[in-house]
């Protein structure tokens, strides 16, 4: 298309330029149509493409022919090849056509020096173009590529955001649901194989306030799935201070627990409180669903940067293999750099222990 349209300005040129000239206006017309010829092969053959443009508009110059719009197809010819990143065809090929139009314009006489001048300018006006087009085209699409990697980098980034958000939901879910769930499983056995009325009440109370902690716990885990404009009332997020009542819980279940803290007891950073709360909770579910007739103890020490949290029962325990709980609370400890051992005591029972870093960082 583009040839097309360059061969068609330029016979049309040549025509008006020439009317009148007879003498050799085949050989005018035949070098028209070999430069215009060059610009149908620029995209494979770029040398060949400008070196012919170029020898074709020198010939044509160097030839008894009137001035015409010959160097239309020459300077095409040299802008595209630099502008589409052929640079050292398009300079060599310049320079090829320049050699052969300066030559004959030194062997006129110093009269047309003047033109030479006028036209190595003009070329290189042209040259220059086509280094500003192709720095420009090179800018475009460099700039199109950053930003199809940052949205790609982003699609990415909110993908993981999504899957670390749901793994930790899924986490707060199965420690809510299974500890509260497997202690009125435990009561509600009990009730029914209860003779004595009052104790049968109990358990079902213990069941009633099992299941009201439930609910809560899990509406303020869901809250977090919310989309509002306004912030929603949530109950305090669970924490060691509240773990006397853990333990209220779970000897409810049927199960002893003995609580020992050591060291300064204080306040601790809200993620690793959590994680410590929920690492006891998983633990002592486990105690009440696998330790049968047994007692557990629970262990919080307090140290300058760390905070240690151990269960341990004496229980039949569990087997060797490792469930979603105990897979979960290694999870949780990790999160925070932390580390988790799980495992039968040599003695009989079975025991839990976190270490997890003070600092909010890691």
């Amino acid at each position: 298309m583009l040839a097309a349209v360059v061969g068609a300005v330029v016979l049309a040129g040549t025509v008006f330029y020439t009317r009148g000239f007879h003498a050799g206006d085949l050989k005018a017309y035949a070098m028209v149509v070999v430069g215009v010829s060059a610009l149908t092969v620029r995209g494979r053959f770029p040398l060949f493409a400008v070196t012919l443009a170029g020898l074709s508009t020198g010939f044509y110059y160097v030839g008894p022919f009137p001035d015409g719009p010959e160097m239309l197809t020459f300077a095409v010819a040299s802008f595209l090849a630099v502008a589409e990143g052929h640079r050292l065809a398009g300079y060599l090929g310049t320079a090829a056509g320049l050699a052969v139009f300066g030559s004959a314009e030194f062997a006129v006489g110093p009269p047309h020096i003047g033109r030479f001048v006028s036209v190595l300018a003009w070329v290189l006006v042209v040259l220059c173009a086509g280094e500003v087009f192709r720095y420009h085209r090179a800018y475009v699409i460099e700039a199109r590529r950053r930003k199809d990697e940052a949205e790609r980098t982003r699609e990415e980034e909110f993908r993981r955001r999504a899957t670390e958000e749901r793994l930790r939901i899924a986490r707060e879910v199965h420690d809510v649901l299974a500890h509260q769930i497997s202690l009125i499983n435990v009561q509600a056995g009990a009730a029914l194989h209860r003779r004595d009325p009052e104790q049968a009440y109990a358990a079902l109370d213990a069941i009633k306030d099992a299941s009201k902690q439930t609910l809560r716990e899990l509406r303020r885990t869901l809250g977090v799935l919310r989309q509002v404009d306004e912030a929603q009332p949530l109950s305090p997020a669970p924490s060691l201070d509240r773990i006397d009542d853990l333990i209220s819980q779970t000897k409810d279940a049927g199960l002893p627990v003995r609580l020992v803290v050591s060291g300064e007891q204080r306040d601790l950073p809200t993620p690793v409180d959590l994680a410590a709360y929920r690492i006891v909770q998983e633990a002592l579910t486990n105690a009440v669903r696998h330790a049968g007739e047994a007692t557990a103890t629970v262990l919080v020490r307090y140290g300058p940067d760390q905070v240690v949290v151990e269960v341990c029962d004496d229980g039949a325990g569990t087997g060797a293999a490792e469930g979603n709980g105990i897979r979960g609370m290694r999870e949780r400890a990790a999160t925070l750099g932390g580390t988790l051992a799980a495992g039968p005591r040599p003695g009989g029972g079975f025991l839990v222990r976190a270490s997890l870093p003070l600092t909010e960082t890691v």
